[in-house]
């Protein structure tokens, strides 16, 4: 992996209308994945599966601006984990990196990309 990218502002990110400028990169292996919103969740520590299983699961960030995406089928390579209470988390579907995002399963119609967790070109 690359070095961290730090947090862009999200003005810098989006249009006047509120689409995003940069595509959305999975920070690990570029592999390509959307509107910016300001909902706040704490997300588990960035890790790869393998390494995510064999570890008890703790630490984590709060995550505070995420893209917004209305329709799963605009990801272009986003895997889902199993539930977890009413929340699945995002994935890079290449090498399984993430958590990247979230969705609630209460809402069918809202997953939120943390502008952190990706990168952007």
């Amino acid at each position: 992996p690359g070095p961290a990218q730090e947090p862009r502002s999200p003005c810098c990110l989006v249009c006047a209308q509120g689409r995003n400028l940069k595509a959305v990169l999975c920070q690990r292996c570029s592999s390509r994945g959307v509107m910016c919103v300001l909902p706040q969740l704490l997300l588990p520590a960035m890790r790869k599966k393998a390494v995510a299983a064999g570890s008890g699961g703790s630490g984590g960030d709060v995550v505070r601006e995420h893209w917004l995406v209305r329709d799963m089928f605009s990801f272009e390579n986003v895997g889902f984990t199993r539930d977890v209470g009413n929340v699945k988390f995002l994935v890079c579907a290449d090498c399984e990196a993430g958590p990247i995002g979230w969705h609630c399963l209460d809402d069918k119609e809202s997953f939120y990309v943390a502008l952190e967790r990706v990168a952007h070109e």
